[in-house]
């Protein structure tokens, strides 16, 4: 009988061990496997439950829209494979951070290390919470209001392909609204910028909270407000956060006087 071969999961340097640029890219190659590897099974499952996943994204529609359409030959073909494969990178972002934070880890203080692997538990935390915000609240109002406006003159037909993308970007812009916390309290950690002068500059940090929120995929004003409403929150969660882990490491947080 012949036996299967093992699978080799790429194995993460020590600290201050010494690797040549070629066990670099060897390291980052098998990574990279892993991931295309973790997104390929999700994918097949995306596509084994993508009736289930298009029935989830239609039930956010008000109940005389909940018929989606399709123009031509093999759209409904494309817009499955493409529901399968969002499906399959949203599965596989945990294993995607983990290889990502396995890769840098042994350049990174080995003090360090355990702060990291908090960090990649808050960011899958934070996109979970992004991903439900924009099924839940995000999409359902949006959609209320667009599929109203003026209804009374136009007469909606909804495409298959153009609703399912409208859903698809606005749960990817939450997920990623969500991970906010995670690059601010990173750059206060790296010394890129000071809690001090974030709680400082306050105001400013609001308004380019603002823009950003501006800057989110979304076509009318109800979706950019309901995207940017949590950026506020998150943003004072980063700085609480921030604050928090500087007074742990002896570090002061307290706005300086000009």
């Amino acid at each position: 009988m012949a036996r299967v071969p093992r699978v080799r999961l790429p194995r993460r340097l020590d600290h201050g061990e010494e690797a040549s640029i070629v066990e670099h890219l060897d390291e980052l190659r098998q990574r990279l496997f892993v991931c295309i590897g973790a997104v390929a099974v999700g994918m097949v499952a995306g596509y084994v439950l993508h009736h289930r996943l298009i029935r989830l994204l239609v039930e956010t529609l008000p109940k005389k829209h909940q018929t989606l359409h399709s123009f031509t030959v093999g759209e409904a073909f494309i817009t499955v494979m493409w529901v399968s494969i969002y499906f399959g990178l949203i599965l596989a972002f945990p294993v995607i951070l983990w290889q990502a934070w396995a890769f840098f880890t042994p350049a990174v203080q080995e003090g360090r290390v355990k702060l990291i692997k908090w960090f990649v538990a808050l960011g899958a935390v934070l996109a979970v919470c992004g991903l439900l915000f924009g099924y839940f609240v995000t999409l359902p109002a949006a959609e209320h209001f667009l599929t109203n406006y003026d209804s009374n003159q136009i007469d909606l037909v909804l495409r298959a392909r153009d609703f399912l993308t409208f859903c698809v970007t606005v749960l990817l812009a939450m997920t990623l609204v969500f991970e906010l916390p995670l690059f601010i309290v990173g750059a206060t950690q790296m010394g890129i910028i000071t809690t001090a002068k974030i709680r400082k500059n306050r105001r400013m940090g609001y308004f380019l909270v603002a823009c950003l929120g501006v800057a989110l995929p979304g076509v009318d004003p109800v979706t950019t407000t309901i995207e940017t409403i949590p950026l506020f929150f998150l943003f004072e969660l980063a700085i609480w956060l921030s604050a928090f882990l500087d007074r742990r490491a002896g570090r002061s947080s307290a706005p300086s006087e000009a």
